[in-house]
């Protein structure tokens, strides 16, 4: 039995809005065993955007098992032993002893030398509830007036989420909001189109707040941490759609 599940994703850097999940990480810390396979997304990719394989993963249809960590993944999060490692747990919300994989579920394992990020699966529990965090995006992009109220955020401050259909970048979005109506950023890219048919099913039952703030010298990609709570309708599975689906079952 495999544990929390990652995705891989990859952006075309000719075409920025051309973004796709490539690869489906699955961890079982208990057992040390780590299976990565290839999905349908890379098969799009590649077609629509000539995505190459990786060279730690040159073929599309196979299994890949290892007992440690794939390098792709494990250079991608800052390990024990560096001086700013307690800072950089801190940074994302974590404590003691922790697995690669919990950081980059977190942090995305972005690196501005690729086109590659990390994403976690959102999973359901019994009741259909959810929960997920991640670091605010496109903060940089907001009114001058928001930003300042970013730097007001407290840890524990509640906040909304709205939908954005005139979003120039993606058309549609999830912008988070302030209580007092400040637009602030947005939610990741990837819990899109899974939020956007939870809210319309499901609606009033989201709930979202700042878990804590990283003031600088922390990157601007990890400033705030947000939490967000929801619920799945039953009988809808997030992530299930085909460039989801590993192409090795």
């Amino acid at each position: 039995m495999y544990g929390l599940v990652l995705f891989l994703t990859w952006r075309d850097k000719a075409r920025k809005e051309l973004w796709f999940p490539v690869g489906r990480l699955d961890s079982d810390r208990d057992r040390k065993d780590y299976r990565f396979r290839y999905t349908g997304g890379a098969d799009m990719a590649r077609k629509q955007a000539g995505f190459p394989a990786l060279m730690d993963f040159p073929d599309l249809h196979r299994d890949y098992h290892s007992k440690e960590l794939f390098p792709m993944f494990k250079n991608r999060v800052l390990m024990p032993g560096r001086p700013d490692f307690a800072d950089y747990i801190a940074r994302l919300g974590l404590a003691g002893e922790t697995d690669p994989i919990e950081m980059l579920a977190i942090d995305g394992g972005f690196r501005a030398t690729d086109s590659f990020e990390v994403f976690p699966k959102i999973e359901t529990r019994e009741d259909g509830t959810f929960r997920c965090r991640f670091f605010l995006h496109g903060w940089r992009h907001v009114s001058p007036e928001a930003q300042q109220r970013l730097d007001r955020l407290v840890a524990g401050e509640p906040l909304y989420l709205a939908v954005e259909l005139t979003n120039p970048a993606t058309r549609t979005a999830i912008q988070i909001q302030t209580r007092d109506y400040h637009m602030i950023g947005w939610a990741p890219r990837y819990l899109l189109n899974d939020l956007m048919v939870a809210m319309a099913r499901t609606p009033g039952v989201y709930s979202a707040f700042v878990v804590r703030v990283n003031p600088v010298p922390a990157p601007s990609k990890q400033r705030v941490l947000i939490e967000l709570n929801g619920h799945i309708p039953v009988g809808y599975e997030p992530m299930s759609c085909r460039e989801f689906e590993p192409l090795v079952k």
